[in-house]
């Protein structure tokens, strides 16, 4: 059976022999060449996988595809529009808060999901939301400044 997916606004046509519990992650990945979204953990835990549903967040690794048919899919690569980066993506180089930036594209994503749903959060909205976005450089305090520096805009 063929599936047609909605990424980033534009329909993809999957192999017809894709095994339909394959993970978003590796579909992404290794069948669209989108290679922004990063495989951290394989257990939904980390958040380097996070890509947005309907606007909503969710971990790649663990959605099987199927699960994501007819529904818009957006990666980190949808984002930017133009070649012009968001508030946030801008912000994001202006605090510098890529140190080996693994998990960039996913607290990216999620911060993302964030503004559009509270366009002025407070500490602990950030800090809720972004909770399972883990970041072993340990830049939380940037990614903070960045989506507070992004809210201003």
């Amino acid at each position: 059976m063929s599936l047609t997916l909605q990424i980033n606004g534009h329909p993809h046509a999957l192999p017809a022999d894709l095994d339909l519990t394959t993970p978003l992650l590796w579909v992404l990945r290794d069948h669209l060449g989108l290679l922004g979204t990063k495989y951290g953990c394989g257990q939904g835990v980390c958040g380097a996988c996070t890509v947005h549903l309907n606007g909503a967040p969710m971990r790649s690794c663990v959605l099987p595809v199927a699960a994501v048919a007819g529904q818009a899919i957006t990666t980190i690569e949808g984002l930017a529009q133009d070649g012009k980066l968001t508030a946030l993506q801008q912000a994001w180089c202006d605090e510098d808060v890529a140190q080996c930036g693994y998990c960039q594209a996913g607290q990216i994503m999620t911060a993302t999901a964030l503004l559009a749903s509270k366009p002025r959060p407070t500490d602990a909205e950030i800090d809720t939301a972004c909770a399972g976005n883990l970041c072993r450089c340990g830049t939380y305090a940037r990614i903070r400044r960045a989506i507070h520096a992004a809210a201003q805009v």
